[in-house]
């Protein structure tokens, strides 16, 4: 289940992504953050990647977002 979806992400990366403009507000992209998610997490990276989404939207203020060691559906902020 997880290579499918990680190769459905990597469909979208190929295809669909170069014909949109780049709006990712956050650091890795989406797609890039979902892939590193469902390999770290397994079937739970999927949500924590729809999470993701949902958050990067004009009204966030967006930056550095890493994958979590540990799940959580939750804005990810890196020590400074």
């Amino acid at each position: 289940m997880k290579t499918f979806l990680i190769w459905l992400v990597k469909l979208y990366q190929r295809f669909i992504s170069p014909l949109t403009p780049p709006f990712c507000r956050y650091r890795p992209t989406c797609s890039a953050y979902m892939i590193q998610a469902l390999e770290k997490h397994g079937a739970k990276g999927f949500f924590m990647g729809i999470a993701r989404i949902l958050r990067c939207h004009p009204f966030v203020e967006g930056g550095d977002d890493p994958v979590p060691d540990h799940f959580s559906l939750k804005r990810n902020h890196p020590t400074k």
